[in-house]
């Protein structure tokens, strides 16, 4: 796994936005998977900077969508599609066509949820798929003890997560959906190349047991070490836990290879 220690969120956004363009450069119809959230947003705004200034040519990517709320209606402010159009494919200056994502408000959702996983293979996979992580080391919607070989499915949101939520639906937690559409982490897996940017001390320990501890279920990120090409990016607070942070200084901070691969 290659972790990048950067010095801050927006030095963060601006490396990864550029291996994002880089790859775009070398394959224009890329299939770009992206997350919502506010730790993501840098990266997107460097990105579409380097749209509007012409460093690369955004018009053939395409966009797919990581999960999605279940039950809310179609055009729904907060459901992520609508965030993610808000958030990426809008200011990329895409259409709506270049966006793939699962249909939440579906009335078969198991259907909707493998019909999701087809249409990524039949798409010829992602190319990168952005990820963040949780405090418990959750990606997507993948809690701890999600199988590692898990699919697009449904899952149920906690408590806590609906609560933490309820800020983007007017403090009112009756609004917030109970049920979520995730990538699963074997979904995950098949992208093929997964970058997690983790910005923060509150991420820290969840950092450290993803890069240096066992692969386990009760960490679910810790996934990323079965994949080929993972790369983990994390300012120096979410670094703090690493006992390799020197030796990864050393040998990533100055050669960001993995933009090229």
């Amino acid at each position: 796994m290659e972790v990048v220690i950067v010095p801050d969120a927006k030095a963060g956004g601006e490396l990864i936005a550029e291996a994002m363009a880089a790859l775009v450069r070398r394959k224009p119809d890329a299939l770009l998977g992206v997350a919502t959230g506010s730790t993501p947003l840098p990266i997107y705004e460097a990105l579409a900077a380097k749209v509007r200034a012409g460093q690369v040519d955004a018009s053939r990517a395409r966009i797919c969508q990581l999960d999605e709320y279940v039950g809310l209606p179609a055009g729904h402010p907060e459901s992520y599609r609508a965030v993610v159009l808000r958030e990426v494919v809008e200011p990329l200056g895409l259409s709506e066509a270049s966006f793939m994502g699962p249909d939440g408000s579906a009335e078969d959702i198991v259907g909707a949820c493998e019909a999701y996983d087809r249409a990524l293979a039949e798409a010829g996979g992602v190319d990168l798929q952005l990820l963040g992580i949780g405090t418990d080391g959750h990606i997507g919607f993948n809690e701890p003890c999600s199988s590692l070989a898990s699919r697009t499915r449904i899952k149920t949101l906690t408590e806590q997560t609906r609560v933490d939520n309820a800020r983007f639906f007017d403090n009112d937690l009756d609004q917030v959906p109970h049920h979520v559409i995730t990538q699963g982490i074997g979904t995950i897996l098949d992208a093929r190349h997964l970058v997690l940017l983790a910005t923060g001390e509150g991420k820290a320990e969840a950092v450290a047991q993803t890069v240096e501890g066992p692969l386990s279920a009760l960490v679910p990120a810790s996934a990323l070490q079965l994949h080929r090409h993972a790369t983990v990016v994390v300012d120096e607070a979410a670094a703090s836990k690493l006992k390799l942070a020197d030796y990864f200084r050393h040998t990533y901070a100055d050669k960001p290879s993995w933009q090229g691969l």
